[in-house]
């Protein structure tokens, strides 16, 4: 074999490789995202994923939920009456207390004193209107009447007598003698003084009448004005035991035994054992919500744990309406702004074994509420 020959032999070789090169290259496969199978399944993929988004979309739209929610409660304050020292604080720091049980006491010193003055008055007012009672009785109106009626026929008589002489001695002068004309006009002038004093008398006992019936009355009215000052005592010297007017957690007490108290100063307050939750829907939420739909109530502070309760009622009007500058959109630039609702949520008594009660859940806690609406 020449030399050319044995050149050539080499090139021969290498343009066989490229020709094995090329035809497995184009022996090769396709990229997986071409393949049927992974067509056929992100198909699945994307079709069960928009399945499931649309079932999510349709449960989801029958609730409505929101963060701007909070415990609410009607806290009442516990205010004294009347201003003293404490001589009795019970120790009922967050513990629970009945209706009607005692929490302090008042050292009523000066309001015993009060309460025995109006009583002292009461007594004597009675007393008053015993001896007016007996000044009305000794006031014999009927007797003078009736002692008065002798001396006032003795005087009649005695005036007709009168002038009958005196017309029997215009006739005759003879007819009646002068010394009995004096006789008769001496008794006439005598039984009219008496039928005087007679009248006199009576109307006098008229006047004692009179006034023994204004001194009873009198004494009545003072009467009456000593009995309201031993209510009002007595209304002040209960006051000086304060005692719990609702069940509830007594919280925030300011006082200890010995403090002084006026009227001004709250010295405890009690959170009642009825709450509630406040959610502020936005305005465009409650457009399917009604009272007594279902609510599921999850609280910052236990979380993992579901209250439930229902829709118990919505503020007519939104918040902002109730602030003590409410806006007023017809002046200036207007930007519509999406309003809260204030909607009352009672909770449920018993929410299938995870009573609220057992929990310390009080007012001004965070909590997320999420209404079923139907």
């Amino acid at each position: 074999m020449s030399e050319n020959e044995q050149r050539e032999q080499p090139n021969d070789d290498h343009g066989n490789d490229h020709q094995s090169e090329s035809a497995d290259t184009g022996a090769k496969k396709p990229p997986i995202y071409k393949r049927p199978v992974f067509i056929v399944v992100a198909l699945l993929v994307v079709g069960v994923i928009g399945v499931a988004g649309t079932l999510y979309y349709l449960h989801s739209r029958q609730f409505v939920s929101t963060d701007d929610a909070f415990v609410d409660a009607h806290i009442l304050r516990i205010q004294p009456q009347i201003s003293g020292q404490l001589s009795f604080v019970a120790d009922a720091d967050n513990k629970h207390v009945e209706a009607g049980q005692l929490l302090a006491k008042i050292e009523p010193t000066s309001t015993q004193a009060q309460l025995d003055q109006a009583k002292a008055g009461v007594a004597q007012a009675d007393a008053s209107i015993t001896e007016a009672l007996g000044r009305l009785e000794a006031a014999q109106v009927a007797q003078q009447r009736a002692q008065a009626i002798a001396p006032a026929a003795d005087a009649a008589k005695a005036a007709d007598d009168l002038a009958r002489y005196r017309r029997l001695n215009s006739i005759d002068d003879a007819a009646v003698s002068g010394q009995q004309l004096d006789a008769v006009r001496a008794q006439a002038a005598s039984t009219a003084a008496q039928a005087a004093a007679a009248r006199r008398a009576v109307n006098a006992a008229q006047a004692q009448v009179t006034v023994a019936r204004r001194a009873v009355d009198s004494a009545k009215a003072q009467r009456q004005a000593a009995v309201a000052r031993v209510a009002e005592a007595k209304d002040t010297f209960g006051d000086a035991e304060i005692y719990a007017p609702i069940a509830g957690q007594v919280v925030n007490r300011s006082v200890n035994l010995g403090s002084t108290v006026s009227p001004s100063s709250q010295i405890m307050a009690i959170v009642p054992d009825h709450i509630w939750v406040t959610a502020n829907f936005k305005e465009t939420q409650i457009t399917h919500m009604k009272r007594g739909d279902p609510v599921d109530i999850e609280v910052d502070a236990f979380p993992g744990i579901k209250f439930h309760g229902h829709v118990d009622s919505f503020q007519r009007g939104a918040g902002q309406a109730f602030a003590l500058l409410p806006p007023q959109n017809a002046t200036g630039n207007y930007v519509k702004v999406v309003q809260r609702v204030p909607v009352r949520i009672e909770f449920d008594r018993e929410d299938n074994g995870a009573n609220w009660r057992k929990y310390p859940i009080g007012p001004g806690m965070s909590v997320v509420p999420t209404v079923k609406v139907r």
